[in-house]
């Protein structure tokens, strides 16, 4: 992606559809007069007479204890500098976003127009009352130490400044394993530390707490090493001023274990990698260039463990794995700080997390066939759902253990299945999609690629290397669609009613006829055929000439499924394709079966079709529970329909064992699982969460799911076709750029399972 095609991007992504990327959400009613009297006067005046008697009430009424300030004067902006207050507000809110998405918290951005030290404090204690916890951020040293501590002095709500802390935390847990792995002695390892500024500080100062000897540490800044008999060093920098006889990085490499990098690019060469002890550990931590690059450092020693923090590479140091976690834990318990006992619980936690078994959902994100503990996973993922509910206890037990918790937890079963339901919402799947695709990209067919929107979906799929496009349409016009979006990338076109594919559409028509001409299709007709751009791209994908098809855009469902119903093969023991669509509610994940497809289905239909996505879920990494849906529940009806759903799922029980399943039920009982238990307490459901749903028939589903999409929100990906030999997805009628997008991912990861399916059969 060119710079200036990034930069549009980025600014497009901020200001539409309306400026800022978080928003203030009622959490109450407010439909009635009767809602809005109690939310404001006169009924709001209770809760404040409530609080007036006991401050801590403000707990128990209000969002206090779910709320955290991203606070920051845009001093030290990423790598940015000192922008201001003004310029610093995307990254606040932006941080803001991670807290809610990873952790549920909420958050408020606060920009601090104070450099002055006094006045920036006084400020944010001013404020304090309103919130549960201060995240400080991208505030320049040395005025930054000076502000966390006055501010964990002065406040009785956890403070912590995560440029500090956070990468302190996450190095520290891989630090701990990457020498257990190498079977080294903390307090023997000789250290260099690239860097001198709040983040290497905190780093250091954690790393002596794990073990390490002060002594055997050498830190490094832009002027070269750090020693004691340099003028003018700040109080920090004196803290980890050497005696010893080195001046240079060069210098300081020499027969180090270990390297934390935490300075600017490229400033690591082979020659020194080459110069440190057997089995090095180098944490190369500059964004987006590291000191060293990963792959030159993997080719340099083979004794090495690298970390990153990347995302392209193992072993990214990431603070998302620590602040979302650490204030959820300090926030759960009405912790007062975030002390050093909690920081170096969550650095065991950590550690510990990437030792256990990994959950297969993680593998299959990242497209490993079994990820464990070793020289390329020292931390988790990001996205490991564990975390959630990992590492927020270790933090509260630690809070609890060390004194600072003011509501201890007494049910530690029930507080992980609160931390797990928090899990549950949030386009988190999307990530988790798009990363998967991102590990083995394949080709994708893009039939409609002279429509503009198409064309803008394959310039995002390319872009974020989610698959390679193959753009079909009219060539000329593909061509001046391209350059009006800045679309530079040189990738396929191919339209396929010119003379240069003749012999392509030849060979396709023929390939087309040797399977229909017994179906009333002549030689002639089939080859005529080849010249309809859903024709050749379905015999693309056919003849192998590319992974997977994608289209649907600009016509009627029915007219773009026919051509592929006869083109492509069916998976073994599939009479009947089927559809799901994947939406992303406020209580998960849900897959609906079948919106697009089978009008009517019969009760073998709907076994198929249940057992056909249930497949699909466990593809995304989930276990499926489905519920089979009707007006009625268990037996209470005798319609033709009720009895249809009985049968299928008598039959699944039968057939497909395996599937956790039941019906028929409705659909408040099959989502509601307080009624369902008080209620049906003998349904196989009871006890899981319900994350598929089979439909009795196409009006319901499609219904439904369209109903979700307009007025829930609902985030959706489909529909995604069932039952294809080959990865070959249909839009529907007029779908969005995202929706393009997203269904490309869907079609990769297809692809993707198709191909390792092969692998196994040979």
């Amino acid at each position: 992606m060119s710079d200036s095609r990034k930069r549009h991007e980025a600014l497009l992504y901020h200001a539409k559809p309306k400026p800022g990327k978080i928003e203030v959400v009622p959490t109450k009613k407010y439909a009635t007069q009767h809602d809005l009297a109690l939310a404001y006067s006169p009924g709001v005046a209770e809760p404040c007479l409530e609080i007036e008697k006991d401050k801590n009430n403000v707990y128990k009424y209000t969002a206090k204890g779910n709320l955290v300030a991203v606070i920051s004067n845009g001093t030290a902006v990423l790598g940015l500098g000192d922008i201001g207050p003004e310029a610093s507000k995307p990254v606040m809110e932006g941080k803001g976003l991670l807290f809610k998405i990873f952790a549920d918290i909420d958050v408020f951005d606060i920009e601090v127009d104070a450099t002055d030290v006094d006045k920036f404090v006084e400020t944010v204690k001013a404020i304090a009352p309103t919130f549960g916890g201060i995240n400080l951020e991208d505030i320049k040293a040395p005025e930054a130490f000076e502000i966390e501590r006055r501010l964990k002095e002065e406040l009785d709500i956890p403070v912590m400044h995560d440029d500090q802390h956070g990468t302190a935390i996450i190095s520290a847990a891989a630090l701990k394993n990457a020498l257990e792995i190498n079977g080294k002695d903390i307090s023997k390892v000789k250290i260099v530390v690239n860097g001198a500024g709040a983040a290497a500080i905190s780093c250091t100062r954690l790393y002596l707490k794990l073990g390490v000897k002060r002594e055997n540490v050498v830190m490094c800044d832009s002027k070269g090493v750090i020693r004691k008999d340099r003028a003018n060093l700040t109080t920090q920098k004196a803290e980890f001023a050497t005696d010893k006889d080195v001046e240079t990085l060069e210098e300081a490499m020499h027969n180090a274990d270990v390297f934390i990098g935490l300075s600017m690019g490229n400033v690591v060469t082979p020659k020194m990698l080459l110069s440190m002890a057997k089995n090095p550990i180098v944490f190369a931590m500059a964004n987006p260039d590291p000191e060293i690059g990963y792959d030159l450092a993997i080719d340099t020693r083979d004794d090495i463990i690298m970390a990153t923090g990347r995302s392209d590479h193992p072993n990214q140091v990431n603070n998302v794995l620590g602040f979302p976690f650490i204030f959820r834990g300090a926030l759960d318990v009405r912790a007062t700080a975030i002390n050093e006992e909690m920081k170096m619980a969550a650095v065991h936690a950590l550690a510990d997390l990437a030792k256990k078994s990994v959950p297969e959902q993680v593998n299959i994100v990242y497209d490993e066939v079994s990820l464990s503990f070793g020289k390329e996973y020292i931390i988790p993922k990001p996205f490991d759902p564990r975390l959630i509910y990992e590492i927020p206890p270790a933090i509260a037990k630690a809070a609890m253990d060390s004194g600072v918790a003011l509501e201890p937890i007494l049910d530690w079963d029930k507080y992980r299945e609160e931390l797990m339901e928090r899990s549950g919402s949030g386009s988190k799947e999307i990530r988790l999609l798009h990363n998967r695709a991102k590990s083995n990209p394949k080709s994708i067919v893009f039939a409609e690629a002279d429509h503009l929107d198409v064309l803008k979906a394959a310039q995002r799929v390319h872009e974020e290397k989610l698959g390679k496009p193959i753009l079909l349409g009219r060539k000329d016009l593909i061509l001046e669609l391209k350059e009006e979006i800045g679309f530079t990338a040189d990738v396929p076109i191919i339209d396929p009613k010119t003379d240069e594919e003749k012999e392509r559409r030849t060979r396709f028509g023929e390939a087309y006829w040797n399977t229909r001409q017994r179906k009333g299709r002549t030689l002639s007709e089939a080859k005529k055929l080849m010249r309809e751009r859903n024709y050749f791209a379905a015999m693309m994908i056919n003849e192998g000439e590319a992974d997977a098809l994608v289209t649907g855009y600009s016509r009627p469902y029915p007219t773009v499924v026919k051509p592929m119903l006869e083109l492509i093969e069916r998976d073994k023991g599939v009479s009947r394709i089927a559809a799901t669509n994947l939406m992303l509610t406020k209580q998960g994940p849900m897959f609906l079966a079948d919106t697009t497809i089978n009008v009517n289905p019969t009760a073998k239909d709907l076994a198929k079709i249940c057992q056909m996505t249930s497949q699909l879920a466990k593809m995304f990494g989930m276990k499926p529970n489905v519920a089979m849906l009707s007006f009625s529940n268990f037996g209470s009806s005798n319609t033709e329909t009720s009895r249809k759903i009985r049968d299928a799922v008598s039959y699944i029980h039968r057939h497909f064992p395996h599937v956790n399943v039941d019906g028929e039920i409705q659909a408040d009982f099959a989502l509601n699982s307080e009624m369902l238990a008080k209620e049906f307490p003998f349904s196989k459901l009871n006890g899981k969460k319900v994350n598929v749903l089979i439909f009795p028939n196409l009006e319901s589903a499609n219904i439904t799911y369209k109903l979700l999409k307009q007025i829930d929100k609902a985030e959706s990906i489909g529909p995604i076709i069932l039952g294809f030999s080959k990865p070959v997805h249909v839009l529907q009628l007029g779908a969005s750029v995202d929706e393009m997008v997203n269904m490309a991912a869907v079609a990769v990861v297809d692809a993707q399972n198709k191909e390792n399916r092969a692998k196994l059969k040979n």
